[in-house]
C-alpha cells in the first residue's frame, strides 16, 4: 500500500501483501504468503518464511479498529521458520531463530532458537559461525572457548558418610572480594533470566541445587556453560552480556557480586551493549 516503506536490494515473493505502516529494511526476504500489517517492523536481513501469520491486534473485532496497532518488531539478521504466528506487539531479537510452526507469545531474546507451541527458547546461535550453542559442562570443562574473560573455576570438595561439603574463599578462590549475594530459586524451566550486562562489576555463579544454563556473550562470540554443582563456579566480569535459562525444577542458583546493588551499574539493552564492546 501507498504509505509502506521498503529497503534497498529485498525479496518479496507471490501473493505478499504489505499495508501502510509498515517498515522493511534492506535485504529483506518475505517469501510466498505473508501479509504484513499495519505496525510491523522488519530491521536489515530478515527472513520470513512462507506463510507466516503476523497480528497487530490482540482483541480484534469486525470492523472495530484500535486508534493505534500494536507494534512488531523483527531486528536485524532474524529468521521467522515457515508458518509461525506472531502475536502482535512482542519484539523478536537479532539473530533469533524461530522454528517452523512456532506460536511466539512473547519478547524473543536475541541470538535465542525457539520453537513449539508456545514457543519457548530451547538454545542460542553462536555469533559468526552462525551455529547452535553447544553447552559445555562446568564439571568437565576447565576453559570457556571464544568468551577468554569468562572463567570456570572449581571450587574445594569433600565428600564423607555425613554428606558432602563445598566451600570457597574469596581471596583464593574467587577472582573478587564479594560485596553481596542474592539466590535465584523456584524458576519455571521455560524462563529465561539476567539478559544483561555490567558496567563495573563482577559476579560469580554456582548451581547448588538442580542446574541451569548460562549463556556468555562478549558482543562477538558467546558460549553456553551447563552449571549442575557446587564443586565448581563461573565467573563473568563486566561488559559480558549473561543469561540463563532451562533450570531445573529444583535449581538453586547462588550469585556473588563484587558491588552492592546499583541499577545504574546494568546495560539491559544488547544494542547498547554491543556499541560499548564492539
Amino acid at each position: 500500500m501507498p504509505g509502506a516503506q521498503i529497503g534497498t536490494d529485498c525479496n518479496v515473493c507471490d501473493q505478499v501483501f504489505i499495508e501502510n505502516d509498515v517498515k522493511i529494511g534492506d535485504r529483506v526476504t518475505i517469501k510466498s504468503g505473508v501479509h504484513l500489517w499495519d505496525g510491523i517492523l522488519l530491521g536489515d536481513d530478515v527472513f520470513i518464511g512462507p506463510n507466516v501469520a503476523f497480528t497487530n491486534d490482540l482483541f480484534p473485532r469486525s470492523k472495530q479498529h484500535p486508534s493505534v496497532y500494536s507494534r512488531t518488531t523483527i531486528q536485524h539478521g532474524a529468521s521467522i521458520g515457515a508458518n509461525a504466528t506472531l502475536l502482535s506487539g512482542i519484539t523478536i531479537g537479532q539473530h533469533a531463530m524461530i522454528g517452523a510452526g512456532t506460536v511466539v507469545t512473547r519478547n524473543v531474546p536475541p541470538n535465542a532458537v525457539v520453537v513449539g507451541n508456545p514457543g519457548r527458547v530451547v538454545g542460542f546461535v553462536n555469533g559468526k559461525k552462525d551455529q547452535r550453542l553447544k553447552p559445555l559442562n562446568a564439571l568437565t570443562e576447565s576453559v570457556v572457548p571464544l568468551v577468554d574473560k569468562v572463567k570456570i573455576i572449581p571450587l574445594q570438595n569433600f565428600h564423607e558418610d555425613r554428606g558432602a561439603l563445598s566451600f570457597g574463599e574469596a581471596e583464593n578462590h574467587l577472582p573478587f572480594i564479594p560485596q553481596r549475594y542474592f539466590v535465584i530459586s523456584q524458576v519455571p524451566g521455560h524462563e529465561v533470566r539476567g539478559q544483561h550486562a555490567h558496567r563495573k562489576q563482577h559476579q560469580f555463579l554456582t548451581c547448588v541445587s538442580g542446574s541451569c544454563h548460562v549463556v556468555v556473550d562478549d558482543g562477538i562470540e558467546r558460549a553456553e556453560v551447563f552449571l549442575s554443582s557446587p564443586q565448581v563456579g563461573l565467573h563473568i566480569p563486566p561488559l559480558i552480556w549473561g543469561l540463563q535459562y532451562k533450570y531445573s525444577s529444583d535449581a538453586v542458583l547462588l550469585v556473588f557480586a563484587s558491588g552492592n546493588y546499583d541499577q545504574a551499574d546494568y546495560i539491559n539493552d544488547y544494542e547498547e551493549f554491543l556499541s560499548r564492546t564492539v
